[in-house]
C-alpha cells in the first residue's frame, strides 16, 4: 500500500508545476501599454509628425526624440513597415533591470489572403509613477 502511495505521490508531483509569476513592476506597466496600444490601434496607425504628438503622452523623452527625426509612413510601435497589423494581445514581461520592464506583444494579420502573428519586444521605463514607452523592438 505504501508503494501504491508512494508512486500516486510521485506523478502527482511531476505533473505539477510551479506557476511563473511575473515580477511586481510588469502588473503596474501593464495597464499604460494595453492603453497605447488600444488608442494607436483606435486610429490610423501609419507614421506622421501629427500622430507622433498624438501618441507623445506614453513616450519616454529619448524614445520620443529619436522618432521625431523619422520620415515616410512606416508604423514605428507595430511591424516598422506601412504593413500593419489589425489587432493585438500583450503578452509575457520581464523585469531586465530595475524601473524598467520588457512585454511580447503579438501583432496579428487577418484578411482574405493571409493570416499572419508576429512578436515584438516593448520595453517601458518607469518616470516617477508612469510608465512609459523607451523602445520597440520589431
Amino acid at each position: 500500500m505504501k508503494l501504491v502511495f508512494l508512486i500516486a505521490a510521485a506523478i502527482f508531483a511531476a505533473g505539477c508545476s510551479v506557476p511563473q509569476f511575473e515580477p511586481a513592476e510588469c502588473g503596474v506597466a501593464r495597464p499604460a501599454l494595453r492603453e497605447f496600444y488600444s488608442t494607436h490601434f483606435a486610429g490610423d496607425m501609419l507614421f506622421s509628425k501629427e500622430r507622433l504628438e498624438e501618441r507623445r503622452r506614453f513616450l519616454t523623452d529619448r524614445f520620443y526624440g529619436t522618432l521625431t527625426g523619422a520620415t515616410g509612413d512606416a508604423d514605428p510601435f507595430t511591424s516598422g513597415t506601412a504593413d500593419v497589423p489589425r489587432a493585438f494581445r500583450i503578452g509575457s514581461c520581464e523585469r531586465p533591470a530595475e524601473g524598467r520592464t520588457s512585454f511580447e506583444v503579438l501583432l496579428f494579420w487577418r484578411d482574405d489572403s493571409r493570416t499572419e502573428q508576429r512578436a515584438i519586444r516593448v520595453e517601458l521605463e518607469q518616470t516617477g509613477d508612469t510608465w512609459l514607452i523607451d523602445k520597440v523592438n520589431n
